[in-house]
């Protein structure tokens, strides 16, 4: 056996072999091996985070946007644990993810012997928080475990996985697999859907006349299917996660403008005789928990069996790949589908109603998703946080043309988004980025200002500032009698900030100054930042489920 090929150089060459190009993570005592193996290896780009929590996040956003598996390392115990909230977010996302943790020695592991970072049951921690987890307890599990874990990132749906390696194991020499050679990533397979579903489903788009589609993240691959059913007259919605897979400039694309707190939308739908849900589970956080009004006839194709009925009742199920079952109906149906020859009109005079309806509702801010995609590229990367102006133009309004550039925390916690731009600006291809946070969101997570800084990435950060948690004052409102409690954050002034990053800055004091401020911020390349400055813009009205339903208004025919 060679005693110069470890476990930590088999780590770095397996991450080469699945075409690995970027990593993220904090090198700590019980990663060194492995760091140094992959410097060593001189073929992959370590991103050095400020924290777990950011580099976890970084990984969700690189996979996102690059397709590619997103790989994180982190130390064990309280480095693996602060990783787990962006693991819980990219299984949120079905992001392909390899979180490599370290671990304390095989002989303290579980014995709870009070060796550094050791933390009781990390394995099963990093379980909960991912997909799975794995122990690499000798040199000669390791390739399998590896490949295990790969296989299982990529499996649908996909997510985290987490693969362990304690710090005597890193350093341990191993014969290197003869399987290195002629491994691939695995590709999943997808079994083919059952005749009598695939027959059911073609019956019911058959006998429509009506039908709408509603397309979620499982249907992302399947963009040149899914455009296929709009052409031939389909309408189609998305889910806040499934956006763009077919371009929402498409006059019969709603994108997410799908219903909830708007009654045109839900009116519409009661004229619909079918509803398609393509890789969707429906969301309670998209239908204002279950209360949008879907047409009663709506059958589910997903490649989960567990998708079936989960949130809203279907009358069929079709078990299969979104893009596999779609062909399989265009070939049964593709001649026999009598859409309603006023159907595709009127679902874009829907679309020309519903954006006037709700940018209508939006105050100050009704022009800002017409103002910032005027002057953002168009495969620019529109990564984001929960912040009130992406909660409402950023999800609703603004255009989207490709799914890969729709990156935001889908598990809905707030200060993810700078972390997620910082990674999926790392995506081959160099994309422009464009990242929507608001101060409170920022200083969550705000020393990755500094990654953004290191890496001299190509990314505009926009700060909605309105000098506090401006969602949280509008939920006070609501539920608390209009006692705001708790809302206010003394934060660095952001010029200030700016300048002590050393990167160029701009103030938004008035809405219609909000597209040339942007344009200038976009010029530059490199790290850049846009304050709106939204005391002098104007407090952003509350949306809904916080806010009223959103009125129709009278557009001209």
């Amino acid at each position: 056996m060679s005693t110069s090929y470890t476990v930590s150089d088999l780590v770095a060459e397996f991450l080469a072999r699945c075409e690995v190009e970027t990593a993220f993570g904090v090198v700590s005592v019980h990663n060194v091996p492995m760091l140094d193996a992959v410097a060593r290896s001189n073929r992959i780009r370590f991103v050095m985070a400020r924290g777990e929590l950011g580099a976890s996040h970084m990984a969700d956003g690189y996979g996102r946007a690059s397709g590619k598996l997103g790989v994180l390392f982190s130390s064990t115990g309280p480095g693996a644990s602060n990783a787990a909230t962006g693991l819980v977010e990219g299984r949120f996302a079905s992001t392909p993810m390899l979180h490599i943790t370290g671990q304390s020695s095989t002989r303290f592991v579980d014995r709870d012997m009070g060796s550094v970072h050791d933390i009781p049951d990390q394995l099963g921690l990093m379980a909960s928080a991912g997909k799975a987890s794995y122990r690499v307890r000798t040199p000669s599990d390791a390739f399998a475990v590896l490949r295990q874990a790969a296989a299982d990132a990529l499996s649908f749906p996909r997510g985290p996985v987490t693969v362990e390696v304690p710090i005597d194991v890193q350093s341990m020499a191993v014969e290197r697999p003869a399987g290195l050679d002629d491994y691939l990533l695995p590709t999943p397979a997808f079994a083919p859907a059952a005749e009598a579903e695939l027959a059911m489903l073609a019956d019911r788009v058959a006998n429509a006349r009506r039908p709408v589609l509603w397309v979620g993240r499982g249907a992302m691959h399947a963009g040149p299917q899914i455009q296929k059913l709009v052409e031939l007259g389909f309408g189609m919605v998305t889910s806040l996660a499934g956006r763009a897979v077919v371009s929402e400039d498409h006059p019969r694309n709603l994108g997410a403008l799908n219903g909830g707190g708007m009654s045109v939308i839900e009116e519409f739908y009661a004229t619909c005789d079918l509803m398609l849900v393509l890789g969707s589970r429906v969301r309670a956080y998209d239908t204002g928990d279950l209360s949008t009004k879907l047409p009663a006839n709506l059958v589910q194709i997903d490649v989960d069996p567990r998708a079936d009925g989960r949130t809203y009742a279907n009358t069929g199920f079709v078990n299969g790949d979104v893009a596999q079952v779609i062909d399989e109906l265009l070939a049964r149906a593709g001649d026999r589908v009598r859409i309603d020859p006023d159907f595709p009109a009127q679902f874009e005079r829907l679309k020309t109603v519903a954006r006037a309806s709700f940018k209508a509702s939006l105050g100050p801010y009704a022009s800002f998703a017409e103002q910032l995609r005027a002057v953002v590229p168009r495969d620019a990367i529109w990564a984001r946080d929960i912040t009130m102006n992406n909660s409402s133009w950023g999800h609703r309004l603004f255009q989207l043309h490709h799914p890969s550039t729709n990156i935001y925390p889908i598990s809905g916690g707030i200060g993810q988004g700078l972390c997620l731009g910082v990674g999926a600006a790392l995506a081959p291809g160099g994309r422009k980025t464009v990242v929507l946070i608001g101060d409170g969101g920022l200083q969550l997570n705000l020393g990755e200002l500094w990654t953004a800084v290191q890496e001299n990435l190509d990314i505009t950060i926009i700060v909605g500032n309105d000098n506090g948690y401006g969602v949280i004052r509008q939920i006070q409102d609501k539920v608390a009698g209009g006692r705001r409690n708790f809302d206010d954050l003394l934060a660095p002034k952001l010029e200030a900030l700016a300048e002590v990053a050393g990167i160029p800055f701009w103030r938004v004091t008035a809405a219609d100054h909000f597209g040339d401020r942007a344009a200038q911020a976009l010029a530059v390349r490199g790290p850049s930042m846009v304050e709106i400055d939204m005391i002098a813009v104007g407090e952003h009205p509350p949306y809904y489920p916080i806010g009223p339903r959103v009125k129709t208004v009278e557009v001209p025919a």
